[in-house]
């Protein structure tokens, strides 16, 4: 029988990534250290490491014709990830972000350009199969269709046996009001750091103490923090860490908060204990700093 997938549902957005030797000032003129086109979105970019971690996985997001389209699409295809329910919108062009990548630190500064692309809605969400999937995740974004995705889902499980529920995470990154109902969603919330300190919280343990009452019953709430590591609370109130894996030398850190939330994913998905899980996903996201991209993570 052929293992079920992994289904991520969110953006994809062509990254456009300088390398510059320090941050321009204003008003100056200076030279790139490189340039490239990186295929980028937060469950784009998980898909790509679920795919390098060895897991079958699928990607529902809207695409738009065009050049821009034929370089994402081809990528998406080079990572053997399935396209079969991303979703070919009529109006707006994929978004793109602008990427400036500190070589001497490899932080990195994002300015993003929407270009009016409709995400996916609930009614696009009903002609997925569901019995494909063993875990979708969902990239918080147009919260109210999300929530109509959420609640098919939770239909769904009510009618299966254990075995073939499946398992549900979100991510809650961007500190929008819209998207803070999606915490009463899924097995496991990830919570951006952004969030936490938009909610007024100086850490992950304060944040998961103080934000642990709007998950649902039985779920498990999960913080990273860049370089001091992540943090978990479930149901049972036990806090979990994980340090940070930094590598020897930070290249780039595009897109390492999307590699620990796939790499837990992928972690739990096998079977593996949260305080696993958590562990595995700073391993990787440190692999990935080192990196230029995600090639070679695995």
């Amino acid at each position: 029988m052929e293992e079920k997938q992994i289904l991520c549902v969110g953006l994809v957005v062509l990254d456009i990534i300088n390398v510059v030797d320090k941050y321009p000032e204003e008003d100056t003129d200076r030279r790139c250290l490189s340039q490239r086109w990186q295929r980028g979105g937060n469950a784009s970019n998980s898909c790509t490491v679920l795919s390098l971690l060895g897991a079958r996985c699928a990607f529902m997001g809207s695409l738009a014709p065009g050049h821009v389209a034929d370089f994402v699409l081809d990528d998406l295809c080079r990572h053997s990830v399935d396209l079969r329910y991303a979703v070919l919108q009529t109006e707006g062009s994929i978004p793109t972000s602008t990427v400036i990548i500190n070589q001497a630190s490899g932080s990195r500064t994002i300015l993003h350009a929407y270009r009016n692309l409709p995400d996916v809605s609930a009614k696009d969400f009903e002609k997925v199969d569901l019995t494909r999937f063993k875990w979708i995740h969902i990239e918080g974004r147009n919260a109210s269709e999300q929530v109509k995705m959420l609640q098919r889902i939770e239909e769904h499980n009510a009618k299966q046996p254990l075995p073939q529920k499946i398992r549900v995470s979100v991510e809650i990154e961007k500190p929008r009001e819209e998207l803070f109902q999606l915490f009463s969603y899924g097995e496991v919330v990830f919570v951006s750091k952004d969030v936490a300190k938009h909610l007024g919280f100086q850490s992950a343990v304060e944040a998961l103490r103080g934000l642990y009452s709007r998950v649902k019953k039985g779920a498990t709430l999960v913080c990273a923090w860049a370089e001091e590591g992540a943090d978990a609370l479930g149901p049972d109130g036990q806090l979990l860490h994980s340090d940070a894996f930094p590598p020897p030398q930070v290249v780039d850190t595009l897109g390492a908060g999307d590699t620990f939330n796939a790499s837990v994913i992928f972690s739990l998905s096998k079977g593996n204990s949260m305080q696993e899980a958590l562990r595995f996903g700073c391993q990787v996201a440190g692999k990935k700093c080192g990196l230029q991209g995600f090639d070679g993570i695995v």
